[in-house]
């Protein structure tokens, strides 16, 4: 094995590392930089490094990214990798890339950054702030979402948590993807972030789900999450005693071909008290690389009716959304509906038909099963 020293000055075999009459010495200090140089490369490696098994991920400080394949079995053929690219402390940057065929009625999976944190009663949270800057390339037809996905609980209980009620936020609906929905219409209108929503609502198993569908696609989020929750704490008399214990972003393929999503900015801090402290999880380190148990997997919930985009597109992150960050006072009701129950009756998580609308919600009878997903 040949090595050069980082200042150029020796080129040298590992034979060579002991001295003798007709072979240099190497300095101590030459070593040093030589091996430091060394193990920064490998380490640069790992962290370039797609992973590709169904249930990988990669740590970064606050976050993990998961592969997360849990619909795969759904699909004839297909394949999906996801990478880190960089990260430091409440900022994460990855990417993901996909083909995904036959099963169009199903996701085939929910590439994410999960924020880590414990969990905390929604009263006591003062903001959430989040920032989601991205872009799907592609050629041809293509079926997919990008979404927040955060779940809620009564009773927080690490592992075996209970989740009671999931609340997605849409940023992207490509081809046609569609949330749950009880009726197949939005309940109502409301702008958050200075970003027009449709509000769809509907049961997912022993869960309520709540979808915020953005009216045109955001490719650059930047705002307060707790608003959501603030908006239907009055608009839906959503429970402020529930606790929050899940935040992801991600995006779900139902079908295509070369597809890739690249995250260039992402961060979600959850702050809790007057003083503005931080909700986090205690966890905290480098980059690591492994494989969970599917145990600790869930499913966000959407259907979808899509159109059929053909040609080749970039949909990118200068498409940025309104700096503008209204409160949820300018969100209006017309209605008070009753305090939602999570419902017994297994109800189904995605189908659709071809459709030229963006956003075409079919009611939750219709919907195929999904389940799991980190």
């Amino acid at each position: 094995m040949h090595a050069k020293l980082p200042n150029g000055s020796l080129t040298t075999t590992f034979s060579d590392l002991t001295c003798s009459n007709n072979r240099p010495a190497i300095r101590t200090e030459d070593m040093k930089v030589f091996f430091a140089a060394a193990s920064a490369a490998v380490l640069s490696t790992a962290f370039a490094a797609d992973f590709c098994d169904q249930w990988g991920t990669a740590t970064s400080a606050d976050y993990i990214i998961y592969n997360n394949l849990w619909g795969k079995a759904d699909a004839t053929s297909g394949k999906q990798c996801t990478g880190l690219d960089n990260g430091s402390g409440t900022t994460v940057s990855w990417h993901t890339t996909w083909s995904w065929q036959g099963g169009d009625k199903k996701v085939k999976s929910y590439a994410n950054a999960a924020l880590e944190f414990d969990a905390v009663q929604l009263s006591g949270i003062k903001s959430i702030p989040s920032t989601m800057e991205y872009e799907v390339s592609y050629k041809g037809t293509v079926v997919a979402d990008v979404a927040y996905d955060l779940f809620t609980t009564s009773k927080p209980a690490g592992e075996d948590t209970v989740k009671e009620f999931e609340i997605m936020i849409w940023l992207a609906a490509i081809g046609g993807a569609g949330p749950i929905s009880s009726t197949g219409s939005a309940i109502e209108k409301t702008t958050i972030a200075g970003n027009e929503f449709s509000v769809y609502s509907g049961p997912n198993g022993d869960m309520m789900v709540y979808s915020f569908v953005a009216d045109k696609q955001i490719n650059s989020f930047d705002g307060d999450l707790m608003e959501f929750f603030n908006y239907l704490v009055k608009s839906q008399k959503f429970d402020p005693k529930q606790y929050l214990f899940k935040v992801e972003c991600g995006t779900e393929p139902f079908v295509g071909t070369d597809v890739k999503m690249t995250v260039s900015k992402y961060s979600a801090v959850v702050n809790t008290g007057a003083s503005g402290t931080t909700g986090s999880s205690t966890k905290s380190g480098g980059q690591t690389t492994t494989a969970p148990s599917t145990s600790s997997t869930d499913s966000p919930s959407s259907q979808q009716t899509p159109s059929t985009p053909t040609s080749s597109s970039t949909i990118g992150a200068d498409a940025s959304s309104s700096e503008e960050t209204p409160s949820t006072d300018s969100s209006s009701s017309e209605e008070t509906p009753s305090t939602p129950t999570a419902p017994s009756t297994p109800s189904s998580g995605s189908s659709w038909s071809p459709s030229t609308s963006s956003v075409t919600p079919a009611p939750a009878a219709e919907k195929c099963n999904r389940r799991m997903r980190a």
